[in-house]
């Protein structure tokens, strides 16, 4: 039996993860499936942890990719998580995207470094171009960017400071 939600005024189709995952009693919001056609869940930033523990016990036990971008000057900022299920069948597997929406003012998420360790400097690069902080991290600190640099580059309303001094390089 198909289920739908609405995600931004449209109709959406639930996917077999979110319906396993509503079953279960995980709240969250199916949004439109990206252009591969793979399954994205909308999560508060209160249920990530739980919501991806559920994910791992279900199979999802290799984080793909985490990033971050920026929706629009002064708008949320999206922590994103590609999972995939690895199993015996490599041609096909299993995938879906968890997205989690933060406030610009204080955009702040568990990390999911304890649940895949994979997201250990995935998290520690979108702290350091958009200003994400990943609550619990075990090292989270600037990665590309030199520690004493003011601002999250890759924001769309970051404005390039006009000089930097590098001190200390060699």
């Amino acid at each position: 039996m198909a289920e739908a939600s609405q995600a931004d005024g449209k109709i959406v189709e639930t996917g077999k993860i979110s319906r396993w995952l509503k079953e279960n009693g995980f709240e969250h919001e199916a949004l439109e499936p990206d252009h591969l056609g793979v399954e994205i869940i909308k999560v508060p930033a209160d249920f990530l942890l739980p919501i991806s523990t559920a994910l791992y016990a279900y199979g999802f036990n290799y984080l793909q990719c985490q990033g971050g971008y920026d929706t629009e000057p002064g708008g949320d900022l999206v922590s994103f998580y590609h999972l995939i299920k690895v199993s015996d069948n490599p041609d096909h597997p299993e995938e879906v995207r968890v997205k989690v929406f933060l406030p610009r003012e204080n955009p702040s998420v568990p990390s999911v470094y304890w649940i895949w360790k994979a997201a250990d400097w995935q998290e520690r690069e979108t702290y350091d171009m958009y200003g994400i902080v990943f609550e619990g991290h075990p090292n989270l600190k600037r990665l590309l960017m030199p520690e004493d640099w003011v601002g999250w580059p890759l924001r769309k309303d970051y404005i390039s400071p006009e000089f930097y001094e590098l001190q200390d390089a060699y």
